[in-house]
This record gives structure tokens, sequence and C-alpha cells, in this order.
């Protein structure tokens, strides 16, 4: 079994961000990933992807994300950033390694993954809040020439050419599908249904970005649990760069809450109903720690903790929304949960290392 003072568990923004705080503290530590490669969750999102951050607040702790500052990168461009991020700083990363279980025995912890066994002093789980695609049971209920895909399967407008098109969800993924099939003169139709009062935001305001202004302002920083903090939640969510007006100009139509299904109808909150072709499922993701097999450790199937400190002695978690700040989640900000993850995990280690054997 091959062993390491700290495991991460994800090689995504928020274990490269743990990596290079690690990387200088002695520590004997390894990046898992499932994925072949790098940057592969990112490269294999929908084709026109761009961040609502723009480059100058893309980029983890060490590296500037190339190109201009006030541009919006692709998604290519952020596989490309986090590929030559783990390389710049040599971060010992193993693609190609799924963790399907996580033990914690006397000895440490015991991670099962598909490239044989690993054993750890501590572990932290950056796999982030993107895991199982969120799918309500009656869309088993739609017939089966309605086309289907959740946002994470979704690439181009070209599936759903010639088809009248429902979009479920009304997030920032949602509204960006929902725009980019309005804008294709072959797409027959687009719906938006939204459950959610989401507040649509201007990409910049006064000739600057809103995160300039939220950067400026403390918002993006302010822990969850502050005033200003609590101002921020206050909502069901923020759409940045879409307003209403814009997507009704597109030719989108807005209905309420889907609530079910019938072979080709869709049934809204209101009662109302509407013939559809195909469905987009912007529907959002579910956490899914299940594969964490210590007892307590979970509430339902996610890690219990407190600004990425679980119960478990030794064991982490980083990169959930709202960790400790509205920026916990966002590649751009993760670094600073990273940075203060990191003290605790050499303090562990030193505490563990100082005590008798």
């Amino acid at each position: 079994m091959t062993g390491y003072d700290v495991a991460i568990v994800g090689g995504g923004q928020p274990g490269l961000a743990l990596g290079h705080e690690l990387a200088d503290t002695g520590l004997n530590f390894v990046v898992l990933d499932a994925g072949p490669d790098v940057g592969h969750v990112w490269r294999n999102r929908w084709t026109s992807l761009r961040l609502f951050t723009p480059a100058r607040y893309a980029a983890l702790p060490g590296l500037t994300f190339p190109g201009p500052p006030d541009a919006y990168p692709g998604k290519d461009q952020v596989a490309d950033y986090l590929a030559t991020y783990a390389s710049t700083f040599d971060l010992p990363v193993k693609t190609s390694t799924a963790v399907t279980a996580l033990e914690r025995h006397d000895d440490g912890y015991h991670l099962t993954t598909s490239r044989g066994p690993v054993w750890a002093w501590q572990v932290v789980v950056a796999t982030g809040p993107f895991q199982q695609p969120a799918v309500p049971a009656f869309s088993e209920a739609f017939a089966p020439e309605i086309l289907q895909q959740h946002s994470s399967a979704y690439r181009d407008p070209d599936p759903f050419r010639g088809r009248r098109v429902l979009v479920v969800g009304a997030g920032n993924s949602g509204v960006q599908i929902a725009a980019e099939l309005a804008a294709d003169p072959d797409v027959a139709a687009v719906t938006l249904s939204t459950g959610t009062r989401n507040v649509h935001v201007p990409q910049r305001i006064l000739r600057r970005d809103i995160f300039w202004w939220q950067t400026r302002a403390g918002l993006i920083t302010a822990p969850a649990d502050s005033r200003r903090g609590r101002w921020m939640r206050r909502g069901e969510g923020t759409v940045i760069g879409h307003s209403l007006r814009d997507l009704r100009r597109l030719g989108i139509s807005f209905a309420p809450r889907l609530t079910n299904a019938l072979d080709s109808t869709a049934v809204f909150a209101d009662e109302t109903r509407t013939d559809v072709e195909a469905v987009v499922w912007a529907t959002g993701f579910r956490r899914d720690h299940s594969w964490v097999d210590i007892p307590g450790a979970l509430d339902e199937s996610v890690l219990r903790h407190r600004e990425g400190i679980t119960p478990t002695p030794g064991l982490y978690v980083l990169g959930q929304p709202w960790q400790r700040t509205a920026g916990s989640a966002l590649i751009g900000y993760v670094g600073h949960d990273a940075a203060h993850l990191a003290p605790r995990i050499v303090g562990h280690a030193s505490a563990k290392s100082a005590s008798p054997s």
C-alpha cells in the first residue's frame, strides 16, 4: 500500500490550489484524480462555455491567468491553465485514479482506488460540488423519442435543431444554454422553466466588471456567517450577464417550475402545459460523498464540516459552495480557502509526529 502524509482527492482547481499551498511544507502528499488528464472536467463541458469571471479573477495562487485580464476565458483555456498550473509547480497529480472508498483505521486513512490501495495520515476531499447530475425522477415519463440531456452532457445546438426545446433550470448554466439555443435559427423554439427567484445582474456596471465591485466591497470574500455574507446569501441565486429583457428579445418563452411530464407534454406548477421535442436539464448536481465509509462523517451523503474541517480528525473538505465565503467554489477564490486549510493540515501532521509512538 502506497503511503503519504496527505492524500488530496480531486485534481481540479481546489485540489491544485491546496497542492500549491502544501508544496513547500515538507509533507509527502499526492493529488488523486479520476480523469485522464488535468483539466478534463472543464475540457468536456459545452463548446461555447465561458467563465463569467474575467481572467484577472480566475487565477489560482502563484500563477496569473494568461491573456487579457478583462477577457472571459473559454472552457478549453481554463483546462489548459489548470494543466499548466500542475506542471509549473510540479504537483504530484496521479490521473486515472478514481477513489471509490475511504475508511479510517488506527494507522490512518485507507483509500481504495482504481490503481490500488493508498494510505494517508490525512485526507482532503477536494472533488468540488459537481458530482452527480441531478435529474427529477419524472423525467422518465417523457416519451422515448424526446431528446433529453443534462447540462453536463450538452455540447452545442446541433442535436436540438428542428426541435422545440425546454430548458429546465434558470441558473447561469441554464440561461447560457437557453440563450445559445435561441440564437440558433434552426432551433424551432426555446422555453425556459425556472423554479427559483434568481436575481439577474449585468456583467459590467459603470464599465467595471461585477467581480471588481464585489471584490472592492469585500462581498466575495466576506465570511458566510457575517452580516455581508448573509446579505449575499439572501437570494435563491444570481444570474450574471443575461437580463430577462435580453432573453425575451431572443424569443425565449418562460414557464414556472416543471412538475411533471406526460409523453411529449411538459406540465408546470401553474398547471399550464406545453409540447416539447427535447429537454435540457440544467438542474444542477448532487454532492455525493457516500464513498466515505466513516461512522459519523456524513450528513446523509455529504461530509459534515465547518469551514472545511470535519469532525473526524485529519479529514477535510475543500471547494464546496459557501465553505467559507461566496467565492469558495470559484476558481479565482478557492485559493483563499486552501491557504486557510493548509496550516491546519501542517499543524495536525506536526502534532502527530510529536506524539509518542
